[in-house]
């Protein structure tokens, strides 16, 4: 059977006596549902990932979710059964290792075909994660934030070069060989030189920002309910790494939760930092070269004396200013930029034809 060996880890429930087994009723589906769930029992059981239980004293029912491609996927309610084992504060993830034997009638959920318990480790369990993260941390130790980062059930190979690429691959293949994991072909993807890691995208110029998320705060509308502002606040807390001072913007919102649960008080300081929050990721039209240009033209004088020494006093060699025409005034035009933390902005230095220099400073608000 495909799955981690037992000696290398396996899934034990510390079950606390103190609760009493719970044996869920069983729940209606429609005739949909149960198709999907048939499907998915008969795939499990010929793959040997379950098995059929008997006088199971923990029983749990099994819930169908759609998933985003539209198919269905059947997860278990755990609820009782999770509420009765201690937490493991190991740090997250998850995949299918076997769960210790004597826990497997534990995990015992119902389908309209009869009641069946887990070899392996479903992910609705309580601590699985941590079980996971114990088993990635030992068979990628030593390339986990070198050539790999691996994280809940995501998994990224990273390379400089296309030919380094293929080597850390076969490194990473090699090891999920020998542990006998696999993938889902479907998930994957190669050879890519961005994509979505987490809730972030990823790329050569590093880690930005997830545009989907962007949108979902631009194109939501003024919040009126509780749960309105608790989803505005958590999709800011998505973005916190791309958002200066975010917790600041988000100081109105708060208060406008001391409403209580069913009312807010939604006033016009909250109004602003709604707004100024969807200002904040509004793309910007590229305007600073034509503003530059309008400065410029502004302070041209109208009439320019040239000089002999035009070409020298705009600092260009004698072979460059031979090939501009010197009866016309040439400034020069320094820029730099710099971001931190409180924000970003740039400096620039005009030159004019007679040597007289103007700076100016722009603080960008995005």
């Amino acid at each position: 059977m495909p799955g981690i060996a037992p000696e290398v880890i396996s899934h034990k429930l510390s079950i606390s006596p103190v609760y009493k087994p719970v044996r869920q009723k069983r729940r209606s589906y429609d005739a949909e549902r149960y198709e999907a769930m048939r499907t998915e029992v008969d795939k499990l059981q010929t793959i040997g990932f379950i098995r059929e239980a008997t006088y199971p004293v923990w029983l749990a029912n099994s819930v169908m979710v759609r998933k985003a491609t539209g198919g269905w996927r059947m997860c278990q309610d755990y609820t009782d059964l999770n509420e009765a084992c201690p937490k493991d504060s190991f740090p997250l993830p998850r995949i299918d290792q076997l769960v210790d034997p004597p826990d497997s009638e534990h995990t015992a959920f119902i389908t309209d075909k009869g009641l069946y318990c887990y070899n392996v480790m479903p992910f609705d369990l309580k601590n699985v994660g941590a079980t996971y993260q114990r088993l990635v941390n030992k068979i990628f130790a030593g390339y986990i934030g070198n050539i790999m980062e691996v994280y809940v059930d995501d998994m990224l190979v990273k390379s400089r070069t296309a030919e380094e690429h293929l080597h850390n691959l076969s490194i990473m293949f090699g090891i999920l060989k020998d542990y006998r994991m696999r993938l889902n072909p479907k998930k994957c993807a190669f050879g890519v030189s961005s994509g979505k890691f987490l809730r972030f995208m990823i790329s050569q110029r590093g880690i930005e920002a997830n545009s989907k998320k962007i949108k979902a705060i631009i194109d939501m509308e003024r919040p009126k309910m509780t749960k309105n502002i608790q989803s505005l606040t958590g999709r800011v807390a998505a973005l916190t790494h791309f958002i200066s001072k975010a917790t600041d913007k988000c100081v109105p919102f708060f208060k406008a939760l001391k409403g209580g649960k069913q009312h807010i008080i939604w006033t016009a300081e909250c109004d602003k930092a709604f707004q100024d929050l969807k200002n904040y990721f509004v793309p910007r039209p590229a305007e600073k070269g034509q503003a530059i240009a309008d400065f410029i033209s502004e302070l041209t004088p109208s009439t320019a004396q040239s000089t002999p020494e035009a070409g020298t006093e705009t600092g260009l060699p004698d072979e460059l200013a031979e090939c501009f025409d010197t009866s016309t005034p040439v400034w020069g035009l320094h820029v730099d930029g710099s971001a931190n933390q409180q924000g970003c902005g740039a400096g620039l230095v005009l030159t004019t034809p007679d040597g007289l220099k103007i700076e100016y400073a722009l603080r960008f608000d995005f």
